[in-house]
């Protein structure tokens, strides 16, 4: 497996095997790498609520997914407008950039960009972009400053995608299937919340990894 540099970057994005909306600009391209740009959508977990019952504190229930949506509230920035990350806290934050990853035989790696950690911001991030991915990217972002608030603009270069080269093409079917069932997140809206498989997850809380090994061997 090798890694693209520059000058194979944009062969593909001429070619259409690698595509981005809006399209990405001199300051985003690195050697081997693109810089993506923070979106203007950030998703605030909900730690309380009030209903009949009175000022209650929420408790993430991830395997409730009928409840885990509304656990987040939206903020939707205009151009101009910025976001203070406060002294601690934990949002989802999204990419600008939505990424196609059109050639098969083509995967990309996320990883966040070391002058984002030296403000602060924890990216804990380093994730795989499948072959075939089509969507926006999320980005889990907390302020690890101190006391110090963190001010954040949409269109800030905050994370980086390196492309490598699989040895073998997949075929589409291959590239959308992931575990048993097709990707969770391919052709994703990056707002959505998709839980694991559930059928896993039911294994997992019973207690019953062993069973779930035997019926789902390779």
């Amino acid at each position: 497996m090798s890694v693209l540099t520059r000058h194979e970057i944009l062969k593909a994005i001429s070619s259409g095997d690698i595509h981005f909306t809006p399209e990405i600009d001199k300051f985003q391209l690195q050697p081997h790498a693109v810089d993506l740009r923070l979106g203007y959508k950030f998703l605030i977990p909900r730690n309380w609520t009030v209903d009949e019952k009175g000022r209650r504190a929420i408790k993430v229930a991830i395997d409730d997914a009928s409840t885990h949506q509304e656990q987040f509230d939206e903020v939707q920035l205009k151009d101009g407008q910025y976001f203070d990350l406060l002294p601690n806290e934990f949002v989802i934050g999204t990419s600008l950039e939505r990424i196609e990853i059109n050639a098969m035989n083509l995967m990309a790696v996320l990883f966040p960009r070391t002058s984002t950690n030296r403000r602060g911001i924890d990216l804990s991030l380093s994730g795989i972009i499948d072959t075939g991915y089509k969507g926006n990217l999320i980005f889990p972002m907390q302020n690890e400053a101190g006391d110090q608030v963190i001010r954040i603009y949409p269109g800030e270069r905050v994370c980086q995608v390196i492309f490598q080269e699989l040895n073998m093409s997949l075929t589409p079917e291959e590239a959308n299937m992931h575990g048993i069932t097709a990707s969770k997140y391919t052709d994703s809206n990056s707002q959505n919340f998709v839980l694991d498989k559930e059928e896993e997850r039911q294994f997992l809380t019973s207690g019953k990894l062993e069973e779930l090994k035997k019926k789902f061997e390779i």
